[in-house]
């Protein structure tokens, strides 16, 4: 790191603490997708840390699809243009959106990062980040995997979009698990591009080029859907082992009638609610911890009606 730099990001850091309290102002939330309801319960959560105060207000926005990841470098600059107060993000891409959150830290505006994680780039130039440990994930939902089919055959990996933070963790290491824990032989992954067809349209082929498959791993909501809409279109409900991840309600009706053993939800309302409280502290002048673990559960057919389960379920 050059001189110039060290002083910039010094004066900056400097300048974010000089606002303080005083600073107040829009919150923007900037998510991957604003069509999804994973990221819709992100918004219900940053809804609730914003009411009961009057100091600050929250905007939510995204592009169309989790790869328009041009459009959301967009909505950042925007954001930053419009001179918001702080903002909380999903980022879609971990190179993408770091120059546009660097350029945030050196407006003296403070950012939170939610579910996935820069590029290690963007160290030094956000205040906390929020998420899912995904590697824990992963290999929760690989040894789920493990116990319910044993350790030889074939696992099909479906996954959304390749380089992200989130998937990079929660994929690769369910495969390093399975690798490591086991003879199974994993068949992918596939990316969906996070969009739901796409994954149905995979599933379909998978199923057909693979009728040994022993099990099958939908790593996000709308590719864990077309998966399991694709498996009960194939007729193998209950036949193939299937995982699928987040909670919605189709993912939730497909725990019920058995066509997925289990989805691994994350708290999305807690990214939405302690993303903004972070936002919130930091321009209050208070300390936030680097990164805060948001949790996941994995809920099945056992526990879906539980508390622990309800409390994460959308």
């Amino acid at each position: 790191m050059n001189g110039r730099l060290t002083k910039l990001m010094a004066a900056s850091a400097l300048a974010l603490t000089a606002a303080g309290a005083a600073q107040a102002g829009e919150i923007a939330v900037i998510v991957k997708t604003t069509s999804s309801n994973f990221w819709q319960n992100v918004n219900l959560g940053a809804t609730a840390a914003i009411e009961g105060q009057s100091e600050h207000t929250m905007s939510f926005d995204g592009p169309a699809t989790e790869s328009a990841i041009a459009d959301q470098v967009n909505l950042v600059e925007n954001a930053i243009n419009r001179g918001v107060a702080g903002i909380v993000l999903a980022p879609s891409d971990p190179e993408a959106l770091a120059p546009a959150v660097k350029r945030a830290f050196e407006s003296a505006i403070p950012v939170v990062i939610i579910d996935s994680a820069l590029a290690d780039s963007a160290k030094g130039t956000y205040q906390a980040f929020l998420s899912t440990d995904n590697c824990a994930a992963g290999e929760l939902v690989a040894s789920a995997m493990i116990d319910k089919v044993g350790t030889e055959g074939k696992v099909a990996v479906m996954s959304y979009v390749a380089g992200v933070g989130s998937e990079i963790g929660r994929v690769g290491c369910f495969s390093d698990y399975l690798k490591a824990n086991s003879s199974l032989e994993i068949v992918g992954p596939y990316y969906s591009q996070s969009q739901m067809a796409n994954a149905l349209n995979q599933t379909t082929d998978v199923l057909a080029a693979n009728p040994d498959l022993v099990g099958i791993f939908g790593a996000n909501e709308p590719t864990a859907v077309g998966m399991g809409r694709a498996i009960e279109q194939a007729g193998k409900a209950g036949q193939i082992a299937a995982f699928g991840f987040d909670g919605n309600a189709d993912l939730q009706e497909f725990v019920r009638s058995g066509t997925l053993d289990a989805i691994a939800v994350q708290g999305s309302f807690q990214m939405g609610e302690l993303g903004v409280n972070a936002v919130m502290d930091v321009l209050a002048g208070k300390t936030v911890e680097s990164f805060i673990d948001t949790g996941v559960v994995l809920v099945t057919k056992d526990n879906i009606d539980a508390p622990e389960a309800q409390n994460v379920l959308y």
